[in-house]
């Protein structure tokens, strides 16, 4: 009595654990996407000087080319409640840019708000913006 005791404890273990390491499908074999941004800001500008800000943006291994919003958010680092918004022209590529310039010396924090897919992102960057060269003849 007791071997098939143990013979049936032993079957049922044996079940149960095959049944849980062979899981590879059970979810239908659907890929989980993430949305990814790539955040593109130079490290330093001067004062006055066009800068590009540049999201390039995935979900999986595709292109977004129609992202639902990418909005550069940027302000003086410690001063967020003074921020400027930037909507991104959308390149049609699945890289979103913007044009900006700073009119002062500091360290600017910004974000790349950007919603696609039904999901957001937001990365951040910092830029340091040096005060211009006086060019004199």
């Amino acid at each position: 009595m007791m071997k098939k005791l143990v013979m049936l404890v032993l079957f049922i273990s044996l079940a149960v654990l095959a049944a849980c390491g062979n899981d590879d499908n059970a979810s239908g074999g659907d890929e989980i996407k993430m949305l990814d941004v790539v955040f593109n800001v130079p490290k330093t500008a001067k004062v006055d000087e066009t800068v590009e800000l540049k999201a390039n943006v995935t979900y999986g291994d595709e292109k977004v080319k129609e992202a639902e919003e990418v909005v550069f958010e940027y302000w003086e680092k410690g001063d967020e409640d003074n921020s400027t918004k930037v909507d991104a022209k959308n390149n049609g590529d699945g890289t979103y840019t913007a044009e900006v310039a700073f009119d002062h010396e500091g360290i600017f924090e910004m974000y790349a708000h950007t919603t696609a897919e039904g999901l957001h992102k937001m990365p951040k960057k910092s830029i340091t913006v040096e005060k211009g060269s006086d060019t004199k003849n």
